[in-house]
């Protein structure tokens, strides 16, 4: 598995159900970015999200492209990149680091940032060399990145994934209040399904990993594709794409004890009735409420893929309810792989791999979506499509759901299509 083996992901199972129909919205999709290799420099194939700081800037990460290096077969290892807006609209990117394979390649995760204005990720490959587990060069690696007084970026390699504390992550990570960061690996770990790991800050610059779980092959779930989340009491939450009764994925949720070890709860196993969404490559959000939110890839009443809630009851019991199931209508998305976001309303955002328009520039599946769902009075979901790609080199194939600013506008990216055909990074304003 090298970028994210596309082919593999598409498990379609057809079952049929009426849903609520879609609209398409007005569209007004800009195109930040149309990413280039051009002399061995610029990256190439953002499969990640984006994240914004304070002053409007976006930052992102792509999984090929950069300076070539012959660890990474004579291509380009990856890069962390930022989008700065102008005053003309236009958008100019600047390149934060290329990776060598050393320090990592092949980052296939957003970003995130700390206080202090360093940014952190993961990258599914690289690092320590020796380690084959991951069926390339390296296990993957975690990373900081600090900027300079001058502009520049300094990267730090915090760890280097061995095997048997998992390898390849393909998820970003997060911070708890006291600055420990978790995520988690797609394999390894003691039973090689995956790991949910820790990082603690020492105070002299080093980090320590620490292997909190490790999935096996059991009605648990294994192989977390998406990062875990945290709720105030300090649990984590996630999902796993295989294993559970059903072997069609899982919701989890890990509880730390006294002794620091954490136990997991099985709180969901996809796959239990023909409506259900399964496989679920992308990671949870709450609400207000305490409900969790999440998109499994397959499955649903159509079989292309479904949005769900999980609801938590008196006694510990989840309840799972498919708000949308996906392939309704013509041209709906297809089989979304990315994470949710909520604005102020309560209205949830996504994208999706395939569905939307089919082009030759695609495949057969179609190019994708970024749709939008908004919650009825009688618990009903009515789905929107705010844009449907393969229009043009607008690009394909968005991988990652879109982020919010706080006037309303999307941000994310493909890692295919656009001028160049090397990806896009774009922006939806309503």
């Amino acid at each position: 598995m090298t970028c994210k083996s596309l082919s593999m992901l598409l498990l379609i199972t057809l079952v049929s159900l009426a849903i609520l129909p879609s609209a398409l919205a007005q569209d007004n999709e800009q195109k930040l970015r149309n990413f280039n290799n051009s002399h061995g420099y610029w990256g190439t194939s953002p499969s990640s999200a984006l994240v914004l700081d304070s002053a409007g800037n976006l930052y992102g990460t792509t999984a090929t492209g950069g300076p070539n290096h012959s660890l990474c077969n004579g291509n380009g290892c990856g890069t962390a990149f930022e989008l700065v807006p102008g005053t003309n609209g236009k958008w100019s990117e600047k390149l934060l680091h290329s990776f060598n394979g050393r320090d990592g390649m092949e980052p296939m995760a957003n970003l995130i940032f700390d206080a202090a204005g360093d940014l952190y990720g993961t990258t599914f490959a690289g690092g320590d060399l020796t380690c084959r587990d991951g069926g390339g060069k390296g296990c993957g690696t975690v990373f900081e990145l600090i900027p300079g007084a001058n502009g520049k970026w300094a990267e730090k390699v915090l760890h280097r994934f061995g095997g048997k504390d998992g390898f390849t992550p393909t998820a970003s990570l997060i911070f708890d209040t006291k600055g420990n960061l978790y995520g988690t690996t797609l394999g390894g770990g003691t039973y090689g399904g995956g790991t949910v790991f820790e990082l603690t800050p020492n105070g002299n610059g080093q980090w320590t990993g620490s292997l909190l779980y490790s999935f096996s092959s059991g009605n648990g779930g294994f192989n977390p594709y998406a990062g875990v989340i945290l709720d105030k009491q300090g649990n984590l939450y996630g999902t796993a794409t295989s294993g559970g009764a059903y072997d069609l994925g899982t919701v989890f949720e890990l509880t730390p004890g006294s002794n620091g070890q954490w136990t997991e709860t099985l709180l969901y196993s996809f796959g239990s009735s023909r409506k259900d969404g399964s496989v679920p490559y992308g990671g949870l959000i709450f609400d207000t409420a305490g409900n969790l939110y999440g998109t499994g890839f397959d499955g649903g009443t159509h079989g292309y893929g479904a949005v769900f809630e999980m609801t938590p009851g008196t006694n510990g019991q989840w309840t799972e309810t498919l708000l949308y199931s996906f392939g309704s209508i013509r041209n709906d998305g297809w089989l979304p792989m990315g994470n949710l976001v909520f604005d102020a309303s309560g209205n949830l955002y996504g994208s999706t791999y395939a569905g939307g328009v089919q082009r030759s520039a695609c495949d057969s599946y179609g190019c994708g979506t970024v749709f939008e769902l908004s919650p009825g009075a009688n618990g009903t979901w009515t789905e929107q499509i705010l844009h449907r790609f393969g229009k043009g080199k607008d690009g394909s194939n968005p991988q990652d759901g879109p982020i919010l600013d706080s006037s309303g506008n999307l941000y994310g990216t493909t890692p295919l299509g656009g001028a160049y055909g090397y990806g896009t990074a774009f922006k939806i304003t309503p």
